[in-house]
Parts: C-alpha cells; structure tokens; sequence
C-alpha cells in the first residue's frame, strides 16, 4: 500500500511567520500550515505545532498577527523557523511594531494582518486557531515564500 508521504510530498504550501504578544512577552515561528477557511466572512486557519514555543504564548494572546513574506526573505523565515523563542528574542533582530490590540507585526513582511483568534482546534501535534482579520497591511509584491524554499531550515524547536 503507498505511504501518505507520496501525497504529502507533492504539496508545497505557502509559508508565513505568525506572531503572538501577551503583555510584554511576544513569540512567533516560521509556520507552513495556514489557509484561507472562510470567504464571507473573512477567516483563516493557523496551525501551530504543540511544541513550538509560540504555541504556548498564542493559546492565551487573543489575536495574532500572520506575516507572508517573498523568497527574497529567506534570512527572515530562517530567524523565525531556526531559533527557539525560549533561547533567542528573535524581535531584538528585526524591525517590528504593535498592531491592533499589542499584536507585534513585523515591518519588513512583504503583507501582514492582525486577527482575533475565535477559537482553537485540536489536530494532532498541531493546533489550529481560526483567525479573524481586523487590522492589515502591504509593504511590497511579488510571490510568497513556499515550502520547498524553506527546507534548508533547521527547525529551532524540537521536532518528533
């Protein structure tokens, strides 16, 4: 019988940094589970692995801030995807500013928006939080950065 991985392997999923702020603490990973879930309205879906730090920050932050970025900004899903929020404050790294409700957005992301988070679905090793947009904002063009421009990173959290 052929492995799920035969499927898995043919999608190469657009990536985003997702960020969380809660007081003065703040957190955000590279993520490449997340989607558009609702046309009208407007909704997305953001899953964060159980064993990413940001996780634990975004299950209480309320809002969220989701950040696409182009192939140009490898350096940035790298700070993101490779460094653990526990050991590194990646935003010592990065220009960034408070969105809508203390949401920490990034200002170099090629789009971002804030979003209240209406709820979280458990799904295995990763948790889903279906976002609301309330706040948005373009910097410049051009493509999103996908999976397959990602595989060069070493995931800063511990990976089963």
């Amino acid at each position: 019988m052929p492995d799920v991985e035969g499927f898995v392997g043919r999608l190469d999923p657009e990536m985003c940094v997702v960020t969380a702020a809660a007081g003065e603490e703040r957190s955000g990973c590279l993520v490449g589970f997340f989607s558009q879930c609702s046309i009208r309205p407007v909704r997305f879906m953001v899953w964060l692995s159980t064993a990413n730090h940001t996780y634990g920050l975004a299950r209480t932050a309320g809002r969220l801030a989701v950040h696409l970025l182009t192939p140009e900004q490898h350096e940035l899903a790298a700070l993101f995807g490779g460094e653990c929020g526990e050991q590194v404050d990646k935003f010592a790294r990065v220009p960034w500013t408070r969105g809508h409700g203390g949401a920490v957005v990034l200002e170099d992301a090629a789009a971002w928006f804030v979003g209240t988070v209406e709820r979280q679905v458990e799904g295995g090793d990763h948790v889903g939080f279906v976002v609301a947009p309330v706040q948005w904002g373009e910097r410049t063009g051009g493509r999103a950065l996908r999976l397959h421009e990602c595989l060069d990173i070493t995931p800063g959290h511990p990976v089963d």
